[in-house]
């Protein structure tokens, strides 16, 4: 394939892409249709099924984007050893800046990750499978270091961040906190969790040294 082909088909396939998640944000995804989607993209709708058989497929699509995106950022702020504060930081902030951009899209999103849709299980594992494997490393290397016990498994590591980037989202979606204060509040939140996830010693260390 040509390089002007291939980079025609990376356009068109972005073009599909922009326009659903500004219909899916507008109209929701079950209102959404193809011909819809091929009328905002300025393509024909055979073009769009050249690309994506079904809407979810162009919805997993923005799922590939968010996890690229995040392996972008890991790859430019921080490296594998970095404290584990600095990579889960910069790993669910990218995601609240991927998912933020498009705020009505991203509200699907993010009820799409939590609730998935039965029919498409399958799918949003893989989504899943392919996050673990990007952070589970990141705990287990963190654990050989001793920043975090080792008994502790890694689904449950990841699901306290989690939960926390989820509190974040809340506060964003109903205005409790400005955009501006995200990253600061993450950080505190996930400082505070990583202090409980430490090894015994360094509790008890530390304890004494804030009494001092």
């Amino acid at each position: 394939m040509s390089p002007t082909r291939e980079h025609n088909k990376k356009r068109t396939k972005k073009a599909i892409i922009q326009a659903a998640i500004k219909l899916f944000g507008e109209k929701g995804y079950e209102n959404t249709s193809i011909e819809q989607l091929a009328k905002a993209a300025g393509v024909g709708k055979g073009t769009v099924y050249s690309y994506f058989s079904t809407k979810r497929d162009i919805f997993y699509a923005f799922c590939e984007g968010e996890l690229e995106y995040i392996h972008e950022q890991l790859a430019i702020k921080t490296d594998k050893n970095a404290p584990i504060l600095e990579q889960m930081l910069t790993i669910f902030m990218a995601e609240f800046d991927y998912i933020t951009r498009n705020p009505e899209f991203g509200r699907l999103f993010m009820q799409e990750m939590i609730f998935p849709n039965s029919s498409a299980f399958h799918d949003n594992e893989e989504h899943l499978n392919k996050y673990f494997e990007m952070i589970f490393p990141i705990i287990e290397h963190s654990q050989a270091r001793g920043e975090i016990r080792q008994e502790i498994d890694s689904l449950h590591v990841c699901g306290h961040f989690f939960s926390l980037f989820l509190l974040l989202i809340h506060t964003y979606y109903t205005k409790m906190i400005p955009e501006t204060e995200a990253e600061q509040t993450l950080k505190s939140l996930f400082s505070q969790v990583l202090e409980g996830l430490q090894p015994q010693s360094q509790t008890v260390n530390m304890k004494g040294i804030h009494h001092e």
